[in-house]
């Protein structure tokens, strides 16, 4: 049995260095992710006002912005989100909280990644934004006196975070905030989940309620495993962030792939460092391989996944999408069709992640096919993975694809070699690593 030490969650860093930034005083933040990502969020937060200090081993000091974020005047505060939407979507209607000129913007396929929905809410509380090319995706500059408060719509068929954005700009408006889910579907919600912990842990007032028949009655918030657009609204008074110390749990989307590397590799594995009572969507990981047929243990010093026949499965993955990538790879190892919907929002992430997993999987002799919202892979057991000598994998500049990947390789003991290896630093720096414990 090999053990393998998961990494910390990026989701909860993100949103507990922020929290910690927007709190009145000093705040400890331990085991939090260093990554890409991270980087792009602590350096906004410093040049909107906090002071964050690496103190090591993952923690940090964190001095709150004691007025919140301050901007600038006659020219934009510089705001560079990198390749990170988590950073651009959560930090723009943060900033919007504070007051000055913002600019937001990052590499090309950030560009390309919508904001509209966020953007629109922040107008209709008193934000200026400006669009620099095309109308609802950045670069952008956005001009704020604070925000107001009251109603507002929030629609989340793209993305969960332009709700959890706003959520964690709330307590800074003048007014309670009542956000009313709109749209067609809510995707990812668990995510939402985690920040409603975060605005808990903080100290921040909050209200979930839920609409039965005609009537709103208040529902609490953990019991809400999904959302319904014009069913659920969220009520946020205005408050301070409450300086602390707090500690960041392991990352279930990172340790996914060490996961499925127990149930389609050649040795069992024990992933250590994971809440098993997570508020995190992607703990469902477990979920999925148990039906696909995995062996999984919950241990005291871990989660041990050994190797084992798997079977195909049909499963809705609109809560847990970084977790395709991770599937659809697992797939390959399994006797018959796994089949993967309401991914339609997986083609405006990193990359088109549906065409990236079909064209990796075919690069592996894995038959599947894609449509517009789901994703098709025809298993090839009791046969591997062919990978020819010499073959490179594509990244597509997206960390998912990379690491995902890398299971195909696990059947034949191979390490396979991607186009861009260091792509990985965006969410789990050590990974080929920790990798190579298992190659």
């Amino acid at each position: 049995m090999i053990p393998l030490k998961a990494p910390a969650s990026k989701s909860v860093s993100h949103r507990m260095l922020i929290a910690a930034s927007l709190a009145r005083g000093v705040s400890s933040v331990h085991h939090a992710l260093s990554s890409a990502d991270l980087e792009r969020t602590r350096e906004i937060l410093h040049a909107a006002g906090a002071v964050l200090e690496d103190t090591g081993g993952g923690s940090w000091r964190v001095q709150g912005m004691p007025h919140g974020p301050e901007g600038g005047k006659s020219v934009p505060l510089n705001c560079y989100v990198g390749e990170s939407g988590t950073t651009c979507r959560l930090l723009a209607a943060v900033l919007a909280a504070g007051r000055g000129s913002f600019r937001i913007h990052g590499v090309e396929r950030m560009h390309e990644r919508p904001i509209g929905a966020l953007t629109n809410a922040l107008s209709a509380l008193g934000a200026r934004v400006f669009f620099e090319r095309k109308e609802g995706y950045p670069p952008l500059v956005m001009e704020t006196e604070g925000l107001s408060g009251g109603n507002v719509d929030m629609g989340v068929d793209e993305s969960s975070q332009f709700l959890s954005g706003l959520l964690l700009a709330a307590p800074f408006c003048r007014e309670a905030v009542c956000i009313s889910l709109t749209g067609k579907k809510a995707v990812s919600w668990p995510y939402v989940g985690l920040t409603l912990q975060v605005l808990e842990d903080f100290g921040i007032g909050f209200q979930v309620e839920a609409k039965e028949g005609e009537t709103w009655r208040e529902a609490p918030w953990r019991s809400v495993r999904q959302a319904t657009p014009g069913k659920l609204r969220i009520r946020v008074f205005p408050g301070a962030y409450r300086c602390g110390e707090y500690h960041v749990e392991g990352d279930w989307s990172g340790a996914s792939y060490l996961l499925a590397a127990g149930a389609v590799g050649r040795e069992s594995v024990l992933v250590q460092g994971l809440r098993a009572d997570s508020l995190q969507g992607d703990r469902t990981i477990l979920d999925i391989l148990r039906a696909m047929g995995a062996d999984i243990s919950l241990r005291e010093d871990g989660i041990q996944v050994s190797p084992s026949k798997l079977h195909g499965i049909t499963v809705d993955m609109g809560a847990c999408p970084d977790l395709v990538p991770t599937v659809a790879m697992a797939a390959a190892y399994a006797e018959g069709d796994t089949r993967m919907e309401n991914i339609a929002h997986l083609r405006i992430k990193e990359c088109d992640r549906i065409a990236a997993c079909a064209a990796e999987l075919a690069r592996a002799h894995v038959p599947c096919e894609e449509e517009e919202g789901a994703l098709t892979v025809h298993g090839l057991a009791p046969d591997l993975p062919d990978i020819k000598e010499g073959t490179v994998f594509h990244t597509y500049n997206d960390h998912r694809i990379a690491m995902a990947a890398a299971l195909l390789g696990l059947g034949r003991g191979q390490r396979i070699v991607v186009d861009d290896p260091a792509v990985v630093r965006k969410s789990f720096p050590e990974f080929w690593n920790v990798w190579s414990a298992l190659s």
